[in-house]
């Protein structure tokens, strides 16, 4: 008998193309309906169902009650942060699920990955907190620094005094092949660039979009972006 987590019984929960399809669409952040999901998968209400039971008991997903409704959200940043390391290795191995559209670009300019600004404007935001001083970066390990937290108090980032999630994570992104800024101060920034009116969300997608000031207010801050194509 072979010790240690079972990693096939977690692969086999992923690797499902319904299941996957409802995994993927939490990695906005959002809570959904079964019915959403189910939408979102392509199968019945019923079917949805019993794939959802067995996401939950797996430890992927989790059951959120609200009245009469229940609401599925993915269990933990570490879920999403798996997710999208498996989306890394796909788009590699140019296995995608269809063909670019209208979105891809917008998609890769700016997405919400869980909880925090992935896409090229996550990527260009960790680039220049590392040039600003306000992050150190010891081979792939992040740390933010003193001008980090006098920046954060600030620009209006509340930075938690202790907790499970490490403060400043690497997260590779899987359409730049480069590392955004995830962990508590990742989700701590995107929130305040929601607040701020900067960043736009559209329930139920990924895609995140600037607002007219919102872009160069960011260009200001952080860096300039890439123009999409």
């Amino acid at each position: 008998m072979k010790l240690g987590p079972d990693i096939a019984r977690v692969a086999a929960l992923v690797g499902d193309p319904a299941r996957a399809n409802m995994l993927s669409a939490l990695m906005s952040g959002q809570a959904l309906t079964a019915g959403e999901l189910a939408a979102e998968a392509g199968v019945t209400a019923q079917t949805a169902s019993a794939h959802l039971a067995r996401l939950e008991d797996g430890g992927l997903l989790t059951r959120r009650r609200q009245g009469r409704h229940s609401y599925f959200v993915l269990a933990g940043a570490d879920v999403a942060e798996a997710l999208e390391q498996l989306i890394v290795i796909a788009e590699r191995a140019g296995h995608r699920r269809a063909r670019p559209g209208p979105k891809d670009p917008a998609l890769r300019q700016a997405r919400v990955c869980y909880d925090h600004l992935a896409g090229d404007a996550g990527v260009a935001m960790l680039d220049a907190l590392i040039a600003q001083g306000r992050l150190s970066d010891a081979d792939g390990a992040l740390r933010l620094t003193d001008a980090g937290r006098a920046f954060a108090r600030d620009f209006g980032v509340a930075l938690p005094e202790s907790g499970r999630r490490p403060l400043c994570k690497a997260c590779l992104d899987w359409s730049a092949r480069r590392s955004h800024l995830a962990g508590a101060f990742g989700s701590g920034l995107f929130t305040r660039l929601c607040e701020l009116g900067w960043l736009r969300r559209t329930p139920g997608v990924r895609v995140v979009q600037f607002t007219p000031t919102g872009r160069p207010a960011f260009e200001r801050t952080f860096a300039p972006l890439p123009q999409q194509n």
